[in-house]
């Protein structure tokens, strides 16, 4: 009877341990693959984009929030000429930097779209966070599109809406 019960103990006390699961998109392996390795040319614009991002939103009350999953979109809308971004910052609520998905150049090739996402269980940013992404294109071209997809689903219910970004400089 003793060992059944050790074993019982020792069973709950393996299966109530969590593995800790890495966020999605921090890998910064993901983004190195897409580096620049040679230097931007000064003819390019350059540009900034202020992208809105709700980790968390507010339900009922101020005491009761919500985690949504975000995808972040970034956007090449010309068809015959890549851009190029130079970085993607987190920023939370209160307007400290969370992380710094990348900070080195990378390219969208025409018509591409690249994503970042940030899991339901990172409500870092809380319910008032933003990404700032510096960027780089020929003057012709249409600058990047900057566009984040919130979501969230409990039981049968659901909850999902989108924001752009906009150009700061």
């Amino acid at each position: 009877m003793r060992k059944i019960i050790t074993l019982s103990v020792l069973l709950i006390v393996v299966l109530s341990c969590k593995e800790k699961q890495e966020n999605s998109s921090i890998n910064p392996v993901n983004w190195e693959k897409r580096k620049i390795i040679y230097p931007l040319s000064d003819s390019l614009e350059q540009g900034s984009t202020y992208l809105p991002v709700y980790s968390q939103i507010y339900s009922q009350t101020e005491h009761k929030t919500h985690n949504l999953t975000v995808t972040i979109s970034m956007r090449n809308a010309n068809e015959n000429d890549s851009l190029f971004i130079e970085s993607a910052k987190y920023y939370d609520t209160d307007g400290s930097l969370i992380r710094t998905y990348f900070d080195k150049p990378i390219y969208l090739t025409p018509m591409e779209t690249i994503e970042i996402v940030i899991d339901e269980k990172d409500n870092e940013g809380g319910s008032g966070a933003n990404f700032i992404f510096n960027w780089r294109a020929n003057a012709q071209l249409t600058e990047p599109l900057f566009e984040s997809v919130m979501i969230s689903t409990y039981g049968q219910q659901g909850i999902s809406f989108l924001t752009q970004g906009i150009r700061i400089k």
